[in-house]
């Protein structure tokens, strides 16, 4: 293949990547990296348990992680309408926490001990999660 057309092609993506997400962020790196260990660690867990796979749930899974991408593209074009920068964080937040435990389930269906250091992360991002989402909706309400 031409290195040109892998060039544009690669350039391409790029820009596509940074219309839908913003600027790159460890959090949405950490976000992705959960996306794939939950749909893993639930592929493991539904075969250990006898469940196999079946293709339309494993289609449905797949779509809701979609959905969430779709969710964190609102929120960062909320972000740039809006000129904030806590929207896109918070969804993000949002559906960390949630994939975080959804591992800690997928963990338990497969009888793997999970360190009390990650239980204890779960468990402050949540209380996070809930913080900021208040927090930024009522300091919002209060300036109207």
């Amino acid at each position: 293949m031409n290195l040109q057309l892998i060039n544009t092609i690669c350039g391409a993506c790029g820009i596509v990547l940074t219309f839908l997400f913003g600027e790159w962020s460890h959090l949405l790196t950490l976000f992705l990296v959960t996306i794939a260990v939950d749909y893993v660690s639930g592929i493991a867990a539904s075969l250990k348990e006898g469940k196999g796979l079946h293709s339309m749930a494993g289609f449905w899974g797949l779509a809701k992680k979609a959905l969430m991408l779709l969710v964190i593209t609102l929120a960062h074009h909320m972000d740039v309408v809006f000129g904030t920068t806590w929207i896109k964080d918070g969804a993000i937040s949002f559906y960390l926490a949630n994939e975080l435990i959804s591992i800690t389930e997928n963990y338990g269906r497969l009888g793997l001990p999970l360190p009390s250091q990650v239980k204890r992360i779960i468990y402050i991002l949540k209380q996070k999660e809930d913080q900021q989402i208040e927090g930024k909706i009522d300091d919002k309400d209060k300036k109207n």
